[in-house]
């Protein structure tokens, strides 16, 4: 269904378009998402209609109506995929950071499942629907990292189980702005939707229970390289928790703020995503019942936020 939310710019930057604004507070929609949107009427400043050229203003409201998304059938691509395991049930992907999971407003074509219906022939389960075949459970778009495939209904039904009684072990590695206050903790906040901007994940007294475990592993100039493990799968889990504890990942537009934004003015160095990566997934095999661990290395643009961050 359709529905309305609202954003307020909370300080004026005098280069950013409208279109750019909005593409950096919601990233899993394009920049033409927005400009059709803002052409439509859809999007209005203070209540007014405005171009895409119109640079937001400290105080401004922004208010966005999105119009009913509508389920499209996914064309096969011949995508490179990067496969870390395979066999006629299932795969687990590599996934780079920049790509779409599946086809959405906007991402009609480039997404991880036009890959996927190229590579599998059109083999992968039915579940999640015509836009979604095979996916059992997402990563952002910016998010690098191990991720899960079915190619079958029943495959797809028992990696969703696991997923669903937290049977499943996820280890991510993440470049955070400053210092946990602890260089190991658990980080237990219940989560849920933003209650202004509904795009958006939130601490919410009442949301559902969420858990982070985390350890750090190098102390970084003005940031930390930590290693986190999901105890449940909350959308943008790690993200809302580590903003939660005063240190939001590094090169989060959502998330970040001001925090994310001095790490770049003190160090000189501009991260070009959210520094978060899954780095291994374990689970059981649905068939054998073997427990398999595919892992991830670290992929170029961490590796060089990590080399340009140490501490000399």
């Amino acid at each position: 269904m359709s529905h309305h939310e609202s954003l307020r710019v909370e300080f004026t930057e005098p280069k950013d378009r409208l279109d750019s604004f909005l593409r950096k507070n919601f990233p899993d929609a394009s920049r033409g998402t927005f400009q059709r949107l803002i052409a439509s009427g859809d999007i209005r400043v203070n209540g007014q209609l405005v171009k895409a050229s119109h640079h937001p203003h400290a105080g401004e409201e922004i208010t966005i109506h999105w119009p009913k998304p509508e389920p499209m059938a996914a064309e096969p691509e011949a995508i490179a995929l990067d496969v870390l395991m395979e066999d006629d049930r299932l795969l687990v992907l590599n996934k780079p950071p920049g790509i779409v999971v599946h086809p959405a407003a906007g991402h009609a074509r480039g997404t991880l499942v036009n890959a996927l219906l190229h590579h599998c022939d059109g083999e992968l389960s039915g579940i999640g629907g015509v836009a979604r075949p095979g996916i059992v459970h997402r990563l952002d778009k910016d998010t690098s990292g191990c991720l899960v495939v079915a190619k079958n209904d029943a495959t797809h039904q028992a990696l969703s189980a696991q997923f669903a009684g937290r049977k499943t072990k996820k280890i991510y590695h993440a470049i955070v702005c400053g210092r946990p206050p602890k260089a190991q903790g658990t980080i237990k906040e219940p989560i849920a939707r933003h209650p202004v901007h509904r795009k958006k994940m939130a601490i919410v007294k009442g949301g559902r229970d969420a858990e982070t475990r985390y350890r750090a592993l190098e102390e970084l100039n003005e940031a930390t390289h930590i290693e986190a493990e999901l105890h449940t799968g909350r959308t943008h889990q790690i993200r809302v928790h580590f903003q939660h504890l005063g240190c939001p990942l590094a090169g989060d537009p959502v998330y970040g703020g001001r925090t994310a934004r001095k790490l770049t003015d003190s160090t000189g160095h501009t991260v070009p995503r959210q520094m978060l990566h899954a780095q291994s997934l374990t689970f059981i095999h649905p068939q054998s019942g073997k427990i398999l661990t595919a892992e991830a290395p670290l992929p170029a643009d961490f590796l060089d936020a990590l080399s340009f961050l140490r501490l000399r």
